[in-house]
């Protein structure tokens, strides 16, 4: 989308990143993380007994993996994104301190 709004093709061989800024767009992984992070914030603000929270924070470990590499499940990204942006969780329980936290700013 932004390659035509930009006026390109995929044949002026330019790259994302060169495109992303003109146009202003923050990258989409930074934007991936920031939206995994709001929706953790926002199960982590329901109550304990929440159909939500108990879907997302109980896993169940008597299923049996296939093959290979494990894939890698929601809370190991989202463990991965506190690690990566050096954030706690305590901060979540406040939402306009979390929500600055979180907050990707666009270039």
């Amino acid at each position: 989308m932004l390659r035509w709004f930009c006026g390109h093709t995929r044949r002026d061989r330019v790259r994302n990143e060169v495109i992303r800024d003109r146009v202003g767009v923050a990258p989409i992984e930074e934007k991936l993380t920031q939206h995994r992070l709001r929706w953790f914030g926002h199960v982590q603000r329901r109550p304990p007994e929440a159909p939500v929270r108990n879907g997302f924070l109980e896993r169940v470990d008597n299923v049996k993996r296939g093959r290979g590499r494990p894939k890698l499940t929601w809370d190991e990204s989202v463990k991965r994104d506190f690690k990566d942006w050096n954030i706690s969780k305590k901060i979540a329980l406040d939402r306009s301190a979390w929500r600055l936290a979180i907050n990707v700013s666009e270039p």
